[in-house]
């Protein structure tokens, strides 16, 4: 989203991403961070044009200091974006990451409940989805592991699990919130080496200089082993355009944006000629593919 106006690209991300549909009734869970409140305030900045409700809900887990400048931050995002607001205190049995995520699913599913939500959104993003990505790999996973979080999953009996951001770079709801003029919270705990994410975020922070397009090329990957493993329309779809180019032996190395393309062409029944790289092409016929030839 370089060079675009942050506000205008990050609202466009999500209405064309199709993980929050028109007429969606989300409870987005605001954790007072750059995150979060970058989603609540593109939601809201969405609420007319896609049809939405939306409200918030803070979830206070009482376990540090700053807890109560996290509930003020959500406090003056809410009256800044005129949306409703509940904060909801947890009492886990433990204090450990498991037991508290547990206790927040639990009250943001109680409260989703409550005001008649189907989606409770959280703000899960590109550098998320690349740790939880690693960490599968390093459990030794499968494709259930390796496809990442889902965009979109059912929670629990009428309300649904969305996270629009998974394609975002942190980078990016920073800049959001800066051109916005909104608060944020850092939450201290991300420096916290002993929590293994944490770990893992360190190495990734000194891979991306080497590698610039990892959270990107990762992104790819989790989204390329998740529609395979869900048996997902668009990955037959790119499994009939890489058979077609793979019956010519040079026909390699193909570029992936360039197969989505055409991909995209498949799904909406259009045509249009699509170069796969310099010299080779692929017709597409009415959602068909029609032929290959090269320059």
């Amino acid at each position: 989203m370089r060079g675009a106006r942050p506000e205008r690209a990050l609202e466009q991300t999500i209405e064309r991403g199709g993980v929050i549909r028109r007429g969606d009734r989300v409870l987005v869970a605001c954790s007072g961070g750059p995150d979060s409140v970058a989603l609540a305030a593109s939601l809201h900045a969405l609420e007319a044009r896609m049809e939405l409700s939306v409200r918030l809900a803070h979830v206070n887990h009482a376990t540090r200091g700053s807890a109560w400048q996290d509930e003020c931050v959500v406090l003056h995002v809410a009256a800044r974006c005129e949306a409703p607001i509940e904060v909801l205190a947890v009492h886990p049995e433990g204090r450990d990451e498991q037991a508290l995520r547990i206790a927040r699913y639990t009250a943001l599913q109680d409260a989703a409940a409550r005001h008649g939500c189907n989606a409770i959104a959280t703000a899960h993003h590109a550098e998320d989805q690349s740790e939880t990505v690693l960490l599968a790999l390093l459990r030794g996973a499968g494709p259930e592991g390796l496809g990442g979080m889902r965009a979109r999953r059912p929670l629990s009996a009428g309300s649904d699990l969305v996270r629009p951001l998974l394609g975002v770079p942190s980078e990016a709801l920073r800049a959001y919130c800066h051109a916005q003029g909104l608060p944020y919270a850092v939450d201290p705990s991300n420096a916290h080496l002993a929590l293994r994410r944490n770990a893992v975020r360190e190495a990734l922070e000194a891979l991306r200089p080497l590698f610039p397009a990892l959270d990107a090329a990762v992104a790819r990957a989790a989204q390329i082993v998740s529609e395979e493993r869900d048996g997902a329309p668009r990955a037959d779809l790119r499994r009939s355009i890489r058979e077609r180019l793979a019956r010519e032996d040079d026909l390699r190395d193909i570029d992936f944006e360039h197969v989505e393309a055409a991909v995209r062409a498949l799904e909406g029944g259009q045509s249009g000629t699509f170069h796969m790289k310099p010299g080779v092409w692929l017709r597409v016929e009415r959602g068909s593919i029609s032929e290959i030839g090269r320059a």
